[in-house]
């Protein structure tokens, strides 16, 4: 990566969490300071209100136990707003779907603790779902493969969350 790309990177995402001001799910980012006595990732997510469509998503695809558990985890966390940019019935089908469901939630899933400093050496990551996504820079944004990053480095128990605004899909 050249270095203005580095650093373009580097301001970008150190201005992800003063944009985060708006955001619903700023409260996590200031509630869950001390990853020691944090709530985990799904109760991270159900305190900030901002994802009851993930929520139920990640219950109804058997993933809660598992999100839940010792981790560590990263997770790209689409909130109710990026779901409901989705084409009118998919979240439905899906929740009547478990495997396919779980495997887009999978693809939100990177295994380990990857916080927004250490994304500056990265251009994508492999997912739990088993297939890449890719990060870069984008009209001042951090983006993940379309999804721009609204909130990065929301501690939780066992990993973190950094906040989209769209759902991302696997190719294929």
């Amino acid at each position: 990566m050249r270095r203005s790309s580095v650093l373009a990177l580097i301001v970008a995402l150190a201005a992800v969490p003063a944009l985060a001001g708006d955001c619903a799910s700023s409260k996590a980012v200031t509630t869950a300071a001390n990853p020691a006595t944090a709530p985990n990732i799904v109760e991270t997510a159900v305190a900030a209100g901002s994802f009851n469509t993930l929520v139920a998503a990640v219950q109804a695809a058997g993933l809660a136990e598992t999100l839940s558990g010792k981790g560590p985890f990263t997770v790209f966390a689409p909130t109710d707003e990026a779901f409901a940019k989705l084409p009118a019935g998919t979240v439905e089908a899906l929740l009547a779907d478990p495997d396919k469901l779980r495997e887009i939630l999978l693809y939100h899933v990177v295994p380990g603790k990857v916080r927004s400093t250490e994304v500056v050496n990265l251009s994508g990551a492999t997912t739990a779902q088993g297939t890449d996504v890719a990060f870069k820079i984008a009209d001042g944004s951090v983006m993940i493969n379309d999804a721009r990053v609204t909130a990065t480095d929301i501690e939780t128990s066992n990993g973190v969350i950094h906040v989209i605004d769209t759902v991302i899909l696997p190719r294929g």
